[in-house]
């Protein structure tokens, strides 16, 4: 018989083993854990992480977690991967992906026969900084060629979201480079109309699909 993973316990080892850093950054050991009364399973528990970020387990086995292949191994994979980074670079790190799954990214990735092991790999290499901004806003004028207004439309929902996240008190990063990434992307569609042309050193599915 399979044993049930604990991924309440998985985290808070991940936590725990970050605790000679917690000088530094005092509120990063926060972490606050939350389960739903259930008389059988699913048994529900959800994580809150510094800042406002929250996950919920999966009912998922232990050959699941060494399985990157599957939801809960990619992210054992990531918490494994990112064991010598401060919370701080682990949650931008989560951010991006949240960003490259709702531009569509990770979708195409999966198209191309790219495992998540392979993208979580290369992708670990980089930080959300002005190249991944423009990268990203490439994505998006290249949506706007295809479908004209897509990329105002998703503008006036994420300043919606922002606006939303911050009256609640909410962690407001995603929301905040959503509206960065397609400021920008109008941005450059207004003054260069051959803004979808690519350049050489930004981030691209080739580059990550020839990583491997």
């Amino acid at each position: 018989m399979k044993h049930i993973l604990n991924v309440v316990s998985m985290l808070q080892e991940f936590w725990e083993s970050k605790q000679q850093q917690r000088a530094a950054f005092p509120s990063e050991g926060v972490v606050v854990y939350e389960s739903l009364p259930s008389p059988g399973p699913p048994y529900v528990s959800y994580v809150t992480l510094p800042g406002g970020s929250c996950f919920g387990n999966f009912q998922g086995t232990l050959d699941d977690a060494d399985d990157p292949s599957t939801s809960i191994g990619a992210y054992h994979y990531m918490l494994e991967s990112n064991m010598g980074k401060t919370m701080l670079e682990f949650q931008e790190l989560m951010t991006i992906f949240q960003l490259l799954h709702w531009n569509g990214s990770l979708k195409a990735l999966r198209e191309t026969k790219c495992s998540r092991q392979e993208v979580i790999s290369y992708y670990s290499q980089y930080s959300l900084d002005e190249k991944m901004r423009s990268h990203m806003a490439l994505d998006w004028i290249m949506k706007e060629r295809e479908s004209p207004g897509i990329l105002s439309q998703e503008l006036r929902m994420a300043l919606r979201e922002l606006e939303e996240a911050r009256k609640a008190g909410q962690e407001l990063r995603f929301y905040k480079e959503k509206k960065e990434i397609l400021s920008l992307a109008l941005t450059q569609i207004y003054s260069d109309p051959d803004a979808s042309s690519p350049s050489d050193d930004q981030l691209s599915l080739t580059a990550l699909c020839g990583y491997h």
